[in-house]
């Protein structure tokens, strides 16, 4: 029975304050009471404060978005980790288009151009798809881990603080309100008592009421007092968690490096990955015509790709080295070499063979075909080939 007339007591109470602090509120709002207004440096933590939520709410957002541009999986990772879950490892889309790639090559043939540049693409594209999910993973930890664990952690203590502080001080500015009216009562009913004659009846029921608004007044000044003192000491609580923002910035300041540093190295093995399939794929020609306006000019090779071929030379000592001398024993003689492909090229048309990067082919010359060009037979195909993409061997 005490236990219940305790939380009866305590509701009672409890739903008082509630009260006191609505109709403060409203007042304020509708400028019939004062308020305590707070110090300059607690003002500018708290607009500090509420900065920094709203702009790592923006940039955690935009960050998935990034590392993560499908919604729908974005929710599905969400629910996830809101289950405590590891969701499940899906495909990305550099990885799909690889597949698709070295799937469509394989189906064309590995050995036609089309082909193995198809699959050596695919390949590439699944190395970048890799590099992907690593930056993901990297990101996800570094970065967006921390902002989060602001969001939904430091920050949230500090609004509660906060709340907390905005509920003493509607206590503190109603209590000065309710000490402010008692003093206002008792100065009058002392205005009146002053007015009326001694021996009067009345008299003894204005003392009464005077002393009874005295004791009001008292209990109001020492309420006013506690609500200062609970007031303040929050004042300081909450001064204390919002001074902590400045480290919470260098924190973050940090983890924006490990970010960086995340996508550079992302976008580094990006490139090299991408470099080493042009060197794959070979030099093409920087101008391709349409088959119906096709021109006998051979392709020149880029210096990525003579870079290549020097390199393959030096390393071969069974290889010669095409001179012009050479060729022109060849063209003289009317006779048929072998030579080594120094990189892929693509046929522009019909009479043209393409070629695979150091497959050997048999080359010969043809009476009136243009000086660049050579005509070159793989078993049972044949067709013009660039002689810059060639050397003979011995």
């Amino acid at each position: 029975m005490n236990i219940m007339d305790f939380n009866v007591k305590k509701l009672a109470a409890d739903a008082g304050t509630f009260l006191s602090r609505a109709v403060q509120f409203t007042e304020e709002k509708l400028g019939q009471a004062e308020k305590t207004e707070l110090d300059a440096h607690l003002e500018n933590l708290l607009s500090k404060a509420e900065c920094t939520k709203i702009w790592t709410e923006k940039i955690m957002k935009q960050t998935e978005v990034l590392l993560q541009p499908n919604p729908n999986a974005r929710i599905e990772e969400f629910v996830y980790e809101k289950l405590d879950r590891k969701a499940p490892s899906r495909i990305n889309n550099p990885e799909l288009l690889g597949q698709y790639m070295i799937d469509a090559g394989t189906e064309f043939g590995p050995g036609t151009a089309y082909g193995n540049a198809l699959i050596k693409c695919g390949e590439t594209q699944k190395r970048i798809g890799t590099a992907d999910r690593e930056l993901i993973q990297t990101s996800a930890l570094n970065f967006l881990t921390p902002l989060r664990n602001f969001i939904e952690g430091d920050y949230k203590t500090i609004a509660k603080e906060r709340k907390l502080l905005q509920n003493k001080r509607l206590d503190l500015d109603a209590a000065k309100t309710r000490l402010k009216k008692a003093k206002a009562a008792e100065t009058r009913a002392s205005q009146l008592n002053s007015a009326r004659l001694e021996g009067d009846n009345i008299m003894v029921n204005f003392s009464y009421m005077l002393n009874l608004l005295h004791v009001k007044w008292l209990k109001s000044e020492q309420e006013l007092r506690i609500t200062q003192s609970e007031f303040d000491r929050q004042a300081e609580i909450t001064r204390l968690l919002l001074e902590g923002i400045s480290s919470t910035h260098a924190h973050h300041l940090r983890c924006l490096n490990d970010f960086v540093e995340a996508q550079m190295t992302y976008y580094a093995q990006c490139y090299q990955y991408m470099l080493d399939l042009q060197k794959q794929l070979g030099s093409f020609p920087s101008n391709y015509h349409s088959n119906n306006n096709q021109t006998a000019v051979a392709p020149v090779p880029s210096a990525s790709s003579n870079v290549i071929c020097s390199s393959a030379l030096t390393s071969t000592s069974s290889l010669v080295i095409t001179s012009p001398s050479n060729l022109t024993d060849l063209k003289e003689c009317g006779g048929s070499r072998r030579a080594r492909v120094l990189y892929d090229y693509d046929a522009a048309n019909s009479t043209e063979l393409s070629l695979l990067a150091d497959e050997v082919i048999t080359v010969f010359s043809v009476v009136g075909m243009d000086s660049d060009w050579l005509m070159g037979e793989r078993g049972n195909q044949k067709g013009r080939v660039p002689i810059t993409y060639l050397e003979l061997l011995n």
